[in-house]
């Protein structure tokens, strides 16, 4: 197992890892829009998404791989109302259109409005 981490995404803020290798299967820990460079969280979901996704694809990078090995992802939203909108960011990354669940939740750390997890090949 190869723990993964990067720079480019933000550190755990918790007992976890940003993602683990293993027999060519890489997991992401769920990513909140949380802009490694500074801690900030843009506002509106369609800039979280956008941050979530950059997040996400930066610990893709960190294993070899890409969107484009994406097989499945969990999408978590804190208001169901944001979906469209949501989906309208992630369909310009997620290109391959990878297996999805998308739930929305109570309520996610810090307060943001969406997380994304992912599972990819390399």
């Amino acid at each position: 197992m190869n723990v993964l981490e990067t720079g480019k995404a933000p550190g755990a803020i918790g007992p976890y890892s940003q993602g683990y290798e293993v027999n060519g299967f890489i997991f992401t820990s769920g990513q909140i829009p949380v802009n490694p460079a500074d801690g900030t969280v843009p506002a509106g979901i369609a800039a979280q998404a956008e941050q979530s996704c950059k997040n996400v694809g930066a610990i893709l990078e960190s294993a070899g791989a890409g969107f484009d090995r994406v097989l499945k992802t969990t999408c978590f939203l804190a208001d169901m109302g944001d979906f469209a909108a949501f989906n309208e960011v992630y369909a310009r990354y997620f290109t391959s259109r990878p297996a999805r669940s998308c739930v929305a939740v109570k309520e996610l750390p810090k307060g943001v409005l969406c997380e994304i997890e992912a599972i990819a090949v390399k």
